[in-house]
């Protein structure tokens, strides 16, 4: 099988009858759990019912008046653990397949021109935003919506951030990220691509600025030989944008167990890797990843090594130690060294840090951008969220485009003080 067969959407997309076989299904829930578990609060019962009657047009608007972002959040949202779990139908039988419906609806969006809002009457006031990632756009978004003269300034080739570069084609293809960013471009925002914007600089000509850049490259293990390991997310990138030249080997090891790490696996593995190992310095209890995510990979073949930290890359393999782990901590053990054979190691340890806070001398937390309720930051007119302030929680795409409407919200209401 050809790279690029091995690489399509896992889940396909709802038939027009299956989606409204399983619309009819709903049981419309006043108050519904479900809208409640949802970070962007869309009101799921309403968009479901208007798949029912045939109305996806007026769906997809549901959908969109509370999420910009709302078809790649079809396809990457963990709804096992928000709207489908919440779903009262868990109790009875199976859950509304609330994700699939959205996407069905999203996909017409898209497919019949992608095009149900206007700029409000211009303000006057304009706004910088840095990346054009999910909560990027989803400010942008509301921002021009509500009048406001966006520039967002991205310095990669394309916008759409991790949805375009870092989740894998399985879950979404490279088209749904950049048919997103040309909605937000519809609405008037100008989106600077290739642009090493100067930080320091935009307060002084801009209203506002809101800084959603995301976090940058997987960080140093510190280990010898180290040049021999490929870096994660450098690794889905190429599987995205350059397939055909992508290498992979024939026994991979995968350092790290969050849901970067298993996308990193799941492409070894379905690109031609006859055996993936998965490396992880503690036990599957304390996996990054989700749980569905941690079953998806075991059934796709790939093994895991727990309890085990690298200490140097070879051309055969990986050195490592077992560890024992001790309340928060953990130590080696002596004497039991052990190399796991390889002729390809990647690393998904996480991301470094943002050098935006350091150049306009931004308060931090542990490294991240410190804000407030309102997303705003240690200076007066400067906002940020998605990524680059997940100090606490855990880092997703809908929490992005979350960050994306508080912060325009907040914005707004500044701007229209005075």
């Amino acid at each position: 099988m050809a790279k690029t067969e091995s690489l399509t959407e896992a889940v396909p997309p709802l038939t027009v009858h299956e989606a409204l076989v399983e619309s009819t299904r709903c049981l419309y829930c006043y108050d519904a759990p479900c809208t409640h578990a949802c970070p962007t609060h869309i009101d799921i019962p309403r968009f479901i019912k208007k798949i029912s009657s045939g109305n996806l047009k007026g769906s997809g608007r549901t959908i969109l008046e509370s999420n910009l972002m709302g078809a790649t959040c079809a396809r990457v949202c963990p709804v096992e653990e928000l709207c489908e779990g919440a779903c009262v139908l868990n109790a009875e039988e199976r859950p509304i397949s609330i994700g699939r419906l959205q996407r069905h609806a999203m996909d017409h969006f898209y497919a019949s021109g992608g095009n149900v809002f206007q700029p409000a009457k211009p303000t006057g006031r304009k706004v910088a935003i840095i990346g054009a990632g999910p909560a990027g756009l989803s400010c942008a978004g509301e921002l021009a919506r509500r009048g406001h003269a966006v520039t967002i300034f991205e310095k990669r080739n394309w916008g759409g951030g991790l949805s375009t570069y870092g989740i894998i084609v399985l879950r979404e293809p490279i088209r749904v990220a950049l048919a997103e960013v040309e909605m937000i471009r519809s609405l008037g925002v100008t989106i600077e691509t290739g642009a090493e914007v100067n930080a320091a600089e935009l307060p002084g000509r801009f209203d506002a600025v809101f800084i959603a850049a995301g976090l940058g490259k997987s960080p140093q293990l510190g280990i010898p030989g180290e040049e021999r390991i490929v870096d994660g997310l450098t690794f889905i990138e190429q599987s995205k944008t350059d397939i055909q030249n992508l290498h992979v080997g024939r026994n991979v090891l995968v350092i790290g167990a969050g849901n970067t790490a298993i996308d990193c696996a799941t492409v070894a593995k379905r690109c031609g890797a006859n055996r993936v190992t998965m490396v992880y310095r503690r036990t599957e209890n304390e996996m990054p990843a989700y749980r569905h995510e941690y079953e998806f990979i075991q059934n796709e073949g790939v093994r895991f090594e727990f309890l085990a930290k690298p200490v140097r890359a070879t051309a055969e393999g990986l050195e490592c130690v077992r560890v024992a782990l001790n309340g928060a901590g953990m130590q080696p053990v002596p004497g039991s060294g052990f190399v796991l054979a390889g002729d390809q190691i990647i690393k998904a340890i996480g991301q470094e840090k943002t050098g935006i806070a350091a150049a306009l001398c931004l308060a931090t937390e542990r490294g991240f951008i410190k804000v407030n309720a309102q997303l705003e930051t240690s200076v007066p007119r400067v906002y940020a969220g998605g990524d680059c302030v997940r100090a606490k929680g855990s880092a997703s795409t809908v929490m992005a485009a979350q960050d994306g409407k508080i912060g325009a919200a907040s914005i707004h209401g500044l701007l229209m003080k005075g």
